[in-house]
């Protein structure tokens, strides 16, 4: 099992990178440019990408709105990311 704090740590990286990735392949903005476009706050995305804050769910959703991408779509990318070890739930 793993330790939770090591779980979230994991979470937040693969999350941070993914949506990182995502900005720059499907937009092309600066995170701060990004952020003003699609009214998402500037210290917000940075805090994300950059792994420091755990993110609302309403967050990742807008985020995935001004990428242009459905929120399952996301996930599934998200879990794959995140390997077959990387269990939401401990069993």
């Amino acid at each position: 099992m793993q330790h939770k704090s090591d779980k979230t740590l994991h979470l937040r990286n693969i999350l941070g990178n993914k949506i990182r990735e995502l900005r720059i392949k499907n937009t092309g903005l600066s995170g701060n440019k990004f952020a003003n476009e699609f009214d998402i706050g500037n210290g917000n995305i940075s805090r994300i990408e950059n792994s420091i804050v755990d993110a609302k769910f309403i967050t990742i959703w807008k985020i995935c709105e001004a990428l242009g991408i459905k929120f399952s779509d996301f996930a599934k990318a998200l879990e794959e990311e995140l390997g077959d070890d990387f269990k939401l739930m401990d069993e």
